[in-house]
């Protein structure tokens, strides 16, 4: 079996189902608002190396890599790259995948990596692989084998360094997962990042899809929560020119935000409350504090990721 829907997962899967497989499969059996989907697990993609005989080849090209020099690395990153990119997926894990797929009749998903050695409080791969939003049934298999390649960034490679994992077997899964066209979207800190308060939540919300906030491209809204009785202790709201909206065709493309709206607060006082004690109960859940991607469409509040905040003292 090389794929298993959210609800057969659990915060033990991340052997098969990587950091975010795992936290999604945690999270929707603990009855928290996630948009359904599944994982294909780490076990696909060894299958798919050893299949096709590319494992030998991306180990030859990471002993290649001098780490003092950064054209070494982009050259090891695109050769490797260009290797999964190149090759045929094996007709049974594309039958599996596809099948998967239609079961979630939903025309749009986010394809995710979600690396076996991801979202641990020792080592987060956050930034380090890819994310593909709006993906259709026609670029599912394309996007899936991006995923696998992204373990071989530039960047990745240098994390794998960094974090001592050269001789550590890391493998990734992939998230396919219901895609929410959110009208707005965000992160929330359930522990004040900076000044490391335990009783302050911070949320920040901008218009459209979460990945302007994610990638820094926008400035968003900021609210500071105060936890023991949900008051709002700050909120600063930030203009925004443009969104991130759903391309015509699947993807994603920029677009201008109305001269009306630009001004405008993002979240009403009620949903950030309503927000503010879903991601509480995440924090609750896990036992430690989170950041935790978010979206609202239609008035419904969804988590779309929940991971340990790693950076506190």
């Amino acid at each position: 079996m090389f794929t298993k829907k959210f609800k057969e997962l659990s915060k033990k899967s991340v052997l098969e189902a990587g950091g975010k497989g795992a936290s999604l499969g945690e999270m929707i059996n603990s009855q928290i608002p996630v948009p359904d989907g599944f994982v294909v697990l780490s076990s696909a993609f060894d299958r798919f190396l050893e299949e096709t005989d590319l494992g030998q080849d991306i180990e030859a090209q990471l002993h290649k890599v001098n780490y003092d020099d950064v054209n070494s690395v982009n050259k090891a990153s695109k050769v490797i790259r260009d290797l999964i990119g190149d090759q045929e997926m094996p007709e049974d894990l594309k039958k599996d995948f596809l099948n998967d797929f239609k079961k979630l009749d939903s025309e749009f998903v986010a394809v995710r990596s979600s690396a076996t050695a991801e979202d641990s409080s020792v080592a987060s791969w956050a930034g380090e692989l890819e994310s593909f939003l709006n993906t259709t049934e026609e670029t599912l298999l394309e996007n899936i084998k991006k995923c696998w390649s992204s373990l071989f960034t530039p960047r990745a490679i240098f994390y794998r360094k960094e974090k001592d994992l050269l001789d550590t077997h890391v493998s990734v899964a992939v998230v396919v997962q219901e895609m929410v066209e959110s009208e707005v979207s965000g992160i929330a800190f359930t522990v004040h990042p900076v000044t490391e308060d335990e009783n302050q939540m911070i949320i920040e919300a901008g218009f459209g899809l979460g990945e302007a906030i994610v990638s820094g491209s926008i400035t968003p809204d900021s609210y500071v929560i105060d936890k023991r009785d949900w008051s709002i202790m700050d909120t600063n709201i930030s203009e925004q020119e443009r969104k991130i909206v759903r391309a015509k065709d699947g993807g994603i493309e920029w677009v201008q935000v109305s001269d009306t709206k630009k001004e405008r607060q993002k979240l009403s006082g009620e949903k950030l409350i309503e927000l503010a004690k879903i991601c509480k109960n995440i924090e609750e859940h896990y036992g430690c504090p989170q950041d935790i991607e978010w979206a609202l469409k239609d008035e419904k509040i969804y988590i779309v990721q929940s991971r340990p905040i790693t950076t506190l003292g």
